[in-house]
C-alpha cells in the first residue's frame, strides 16, 4: 500500500489523481492534502478517505466547523501547511499545485526523502538546478506527471538519444495570426479544444508558455541540452511526445488525452494499472498531423530556447512574469496579446543572475512580480 500526498487536491490534476486512487484502493491510501480555497470538496473527501491525517487550507478560520468534526486529523493553513503535507508521512508526494507556490514544497519533500510526481512544472522551470542537485544528493526520483514529460519518460531506453519532439496542440489560436488573437475574450482562451485543465494552464496553451515552460522542464528531467529539444503542433493531441534515437528510429507514446494516465503511471511506477482510461481506438484515427511552429507567431518558444542558453534567474523571472501576466488577463486588466509583451519587457530589464541559488530564485521571483505589477498599474 502506497501512502499518497496531494498538494493541490482541488485542480484538475488534483481529482485525477484522486480518481486513480479511488479505482484502486488497494494500491494506495490518501494520507494528505490540500485543497486552498475549495472548502465544498472537503466533506465528501473527509468522509471517503479514512486515512486522511493532513489536510492543508488557505485560511483555518473558513473551517472551524471541520476542525471540531474531524479531531484525528490536524488541519493546517498556508504555504507552511503545504510543506506540512509535502513532508508528512507519505511514501510519495503528488505536487499538482500551479505556480511557483509549489517550489518550496517540492524542495522540502526532497529533503526529507519523499519520491515526488511532479506536474507543478513552475518547480523546475523557476528551480531545476536547485531542485535536480537535491534531488541528486538525496536519491529522490522525479516522476513527470505532464503528458508530454511523461511520454518521454516512457519512450526513454539506456540508448544514447538524438532528441525529443514535444507535441503541442496549438490551443485554440494556432492558426490565427497575433492580430486576430490581441483582443480574444476569456472565454475564447479557455476554450481548448482537446483538454479539460484549470484556467492559468489553459490560458498558457493558448499563448504557447506552457509548451515553453515545458522545454525547459525537459532540460531539467532528462539532463537534455537545447538543441535537443524540438517542438511541433500537432492538433489531436493523440502522440503525447516522442524521442529520437542516433540510429534515426522515433519512439512515440499515443493514447487519449487523459490525464489519469501519465497520473497512474508515476503513482505506480514501473508497473502500470488496469482500468485508467478508455482505450485509444487506432481504427477512427483519420489523420495525425504535424506542423512546425511559427516562431513569430509564438514568441514564447524562442523566449525558452534562450532561457536554456541563458541559464541563471532567466526562467525563474521568465515564469514570474508570465504568472502575474496571466492573473492581469484574467481579471480583464491586459488584452491577451499584452501577456507575452508584458513578459518579453520583464526579461529585457532583468539582470540575469548565474550563480543560482535558492534565495536568489525566491529573489528574482517577486522582483520579476514586482516589476511587471509596475507596468500594467503605470
Amino acid at each position: 500500500m502506497k501512502k499518497i500526498a496531494i498538494l493541490g487536491a482541488s485542480g484538475s490534476i488534483g481529482q485525477s489523481c484522486i480518481e486513480v486512487i479511488r479505482k484502486h484502493p488497494s494500491s494506495f491510501s490518501l494520507v494528505a492534502m490540500s485543497v486552498y480555497t475549495q472548502i465544498d470538496l472537503l466533506p465528501s473527501l473527509l468522509n471517503e478517505f479514512q486515512d486522511l491525517q493532513i489536510v492543508a487550507v488557505k485560511d483555518l478560520m473558513s473551517i472551524p466547523s471541520y476542525i471540531l468534526k474531524y479531531p484525528h486529523i490536524k488541519f493546517v493553513e498556508g504555504d507552511k501547511g503545504l510543506v506540512e503535507v509535502a513532508t508528512s508521512g507519505c511514501d510519495l508526494v503528488v505536487n499538482a499545485l500551479v505556480g511557483f507556490v509549489g517550489l518550496i514544497p517540492t524542495i522540502q519533500a526532497i529533503l526529507n526523502h519523499k519520491e515526488i510526481a511532479l506536474a507543478n512544472k513552475e518547480t523546475l522551470v523557476a528551480g531545476g538546478e536547485v531542485v535536480m542537485r537535491l534531488a541528486k544528493e538525496n536519491q529522490v526520483h522525479i516522476y513527470p506527471i505532464d503528458s508530454e514529460h511523461s511520454a518521454i519518460f516512457q519512450c526513454m531506453e539506456k540508448n544514447e538519444i538524438h532528441k525529443i519532439i514535444l507535441t503541442a496542440s496549438g490551443g485554440p489560436f494556432y492558426q490565427k495570426s497575433l492580430e486576430e488573437v490581441e483582443n480574444v475574450s476569456i472565454h475564447q482562451a479557455l476554450n481548448h479544444p482537446n483538454w479539460k485543465m484549470g484556467a492559468k494552464i489553459t490560458i498558457d496553451s493558448a499563448t504557447m508558455f506552457n509548451k515553453a515552460f515545458e522545454m525547459i522542464e525537459a532540460r531539467w528531467l532528462f539532463d537534455l541540452s537545447s538543441d535537443q529539444i524540438e517542438v511541433v503542433i500537432h492538433p489531436q493531441s493523440i502522440i503525447h511526445s516522442m524521442v529520437e534515437y542516433q540510429d534515426g528510429a522515433i519512439l512515440a507514446q499515443l493514447g487519449t488525452p487523459d490525464m489519469k494516465i501519465p497520473i497512474a503511471y508515476a503513482l505506480n511506477y514501473p508497473q502500470r494499472l488496469n482500468h485508467v482510461s478508455s482505450f485509444l481506438n487506432l481504427k477512427q484515427m483519420q489523420n495525425l498531423n504535424f506542423y512546425p511552429v511559427d516562431d513569430h507567431r509564438f514568441e514564447p518558444i524562442q523566449l525558452a530556447y534562450q532561457a536554456l542558453k541563458e541559464k541563471g534567474t532567466y526562467a525563474t523571472v521568465m515564469n514570474a512574469a508570465n504568472e502575474e501576466a496571466v492573473q492581469f488577463f484574467l481579471q480583464e486588466k491586459i488584452s491577451f496579446g499584452a501577456i507575452t509583451r508584458l513578459v518579453k519587457a520583464t526579461l529585457k530589464a532583468h539582470h540575469n543572475d548565474q550563480q543560482v541559488t535558492l534565495e536568489k530564485i525566491i529573489a528574482a521571483d517577486q522582483w520579476a512580480r514586482d516589476y511587471i505589477r509596475r507596468l500594467v498599474n503605470q
